[in-house]
């Protein structure tokens, strides 16, 4: 999401906070939940943030969302996650199909290859990126800091709380904007994933981009377009007041709690 964040940043006051590592404690959504309400009321400048969120981030502003309704602004999902057994069932499908024999092959040899977890995932993820991708422009974010055992006990959480029922139902309490934009090419299946969560958010509106995948910044035939909708769609819904956009800021604020911070959570703010 660094991309991100510098592309929003001369338009608006921008902070991209890491999520917390793995550690003594086992990782769930409301951790995640509480960390980002600690860190947003030690902003004393904003008030109603909006919410810019990437994959699992996304699914992060809106467990935010529901649990702080009168403190968030508009919501931004981008890629957004799945929150149904169907829409993931389609997503590995998809996933599926555009493995070759030997992408299948260089994932098999992943864990022999790289004995660390962390080091594991970083290469599994430069495999199958170009699956995620139409026509993807090099990534400038660099190499980013990668917590394995933190992105599977956060995501189980996030299984179980569908399994039993909280989400998606919960976001039904969310009174912002809601803004979905995706990428036709993007193996998450955006039109599925926008059916089980509109019972629940009537107000989000969905933007579906032919050609692009599951990162629209980084797609060579989307990438200024996104800004523009992005950026115009922020400024419309924002309101005026203490620290509200759009405000240019220069550079993102990229920060880590003092717990210490993990990787690239996917979600800008």
């Amino acid at each position: 999401m660094a991309p991100v964040a510098r592309g929003l940043a001369g338009s608006f006051q921008v902070l991209e906070p890491w999520q917390r590592r793995s550690g003594t404690q086992r990782l769930t959504v409301a951790r995640h939940v509480s960390d980002l309400h600690e860190f947003l009321r030690a902003q004393r400048s904003l008030e109603s943030p909006a919410l810019v969120g990437s994959s699992w981030g996304a699914m992060l502003a809106l467990a935010y969302g529901e649990a702080h309704p009168d403190q968030v602004g508009p919501i931004v999902l981008v890629g957004c996650g799945t929150f149904d057994v169907a829409a993931r069932a389609r997503f590995t499908a998809r996933l599926g199909r555009r493995m070759s024999l030997a992408v299948r092959a260089e994932l098999a040899a992943v864990s022999e290859k790289f004995p660390d977890p962390d080091d594991a995932l970083r290469a599994e993820a430069r495999i199958v990126l170009p699956l995620y991708s139409y026509d993807p422009l090099e990534n400038p974010a660099g190499r980013s800091p990668v917590d394995a055992r933190g992105a599977r006990e956060t995501w189980a959480d996030m299984l179980r709380l569908q399994a039993n029922g909280t989400y998606p139902a919960r976001l039904r309490a969310i009174r912002s904007p809601v803004l979905m934009l995706h990428g036709s090419y993007d193996p998450h299946p955006g039109r599925m994933i926008l059916a089980s969560v509109r019972p629940y958010l009537p107000q989000t509106e969905y933007r579906e981009w032919r050609r692009c995948g599951h990162y629209p910044w980084l797609e060579r035939g989307v990438r200024e377009e996104f800004f523009s909708v992005l950026r115009s769609w922020l400024s419309r819904h924002l309101s005026s007041g203490p620290g509200q956009g759009p405000q240019p800021g220069g550079r993102p604020r990229r920060t880590r709690p003092d717990r210490g911070g993990a990787g690239d959570d996917g979600a800008a703010y």
